[in-house]
């Protein structure tokens, strides 16, 4: 009998450590999961609602390449990806010429696309709980980001949390006019790079409505030109730009680092 009752003692001693250990993993794996969420980074590409630019309406949108290649690795890094728009309308795309390319096929194929045509209004979106946003370019940007007051006061307010800014080709239109809160451009004295006017000349000089080199510079920025359609991408804090679309995926990987380097 005395032998009975240690015995059950013993199984009832053992049954409760399992349970326990059990619950301690769960717990455990729980809170891992936990922190594993909350340290993805979130990205919020920001894209035009122009499909059409110039006197001769020529057809545009965001730039294939410009968005999907930065796409590919954000989700590579494992980030949340979200897209708004200016307006909430369906955004366009250009160069859909270029879907063979893998990356672009991928995006045009799996979520990135989709979820791009689901963009929400950006006046809808708290921008703070994002550690970055992203502006693609193609011409598109050029007809409704240059003088956009929500854009400007989004960008503005995003640099100065120390959250990180990226953009590529005509996308750093979106950083002209940005006033900080000391009254400066906010590219004044910042190292950029965006599609240059010697790139704009042999593309579409018919058809913007001013030379975005030319602009930057003006208001003060350190402008820094490669080679024409060279892949060229330049970080200054947590400023990234590129230079054209063999830019995107260089301003998409400098951004990761910066982010990266905020864990």
């Amino acid at each position: 009998m005395k032998k009975l009752m240690i015995l059950t003692a013993a199984l009832a001693f053992f049954s409760s450590y399992a349970q326990n250990q059990k619950e301690n993993k769960a717990v455990k794996q729980n809170t891992t999961s936990k922190n594993e969420t909350k340290m993805s980074k979130k990205i919020l590409i920001i894209v035009s609602n122009a499909n059409a630019i110039g006197p001769n309406n020529r057809r545009t949108g965001t730039f294939l390449p410009e968005v999907a290649h930065p796409y590919a690795e954000f989700e590579k890094a494992n980030y949340q990806i979200d897209f708004a728009s200016l307006t909430g309308d369906t955004p366009y795309l250009d160069a859909l010429s270029l879907a063979n390319d893998p990356a672009n096929l991928a995006f045009l194929t799996g979520k990135g696309w989709e979820t791009m045509q689901k963009a929400v209004k950006l006046s809808t979106v708290d921008v703070t709980n994002y550690d970055a946003v992203f502006v693609p370019g193609g011409l598109a940007p050029m007809v409704d980001m240059p003088e956009n007051e929500l854009l400007k006061k989004v960008i503005k307010e995003t640099y100065e949390r120390n959250a990180v800014v990226g953009a590529v080709c005509h996308g750093p239109v979106s950083l002209l006019n940005v006033k900080l809160s000391n009254g400066t451009y906010l590219v004044k004295g910042k190292n950029i790079t965006s599609f240059t006017d010697e790139e704009e000349r042999g593309y579409a000089i018919a058809d913007v409505p001013f030379l975005l080199e030319t602009a930057l510079t003006k208001q003060g920025a350190k402008f820094h030109a490669a080679a024409n359609w060279s892949a060229h991408s330049i970080a200054d804090g947590n400023l990234v730009t590129g230079q054209n679309p063999a830019s995107a995926k260089g301003v998409a990987e400098k951004m990761i680092v910066i982010l990266e380097s905020k864990k």
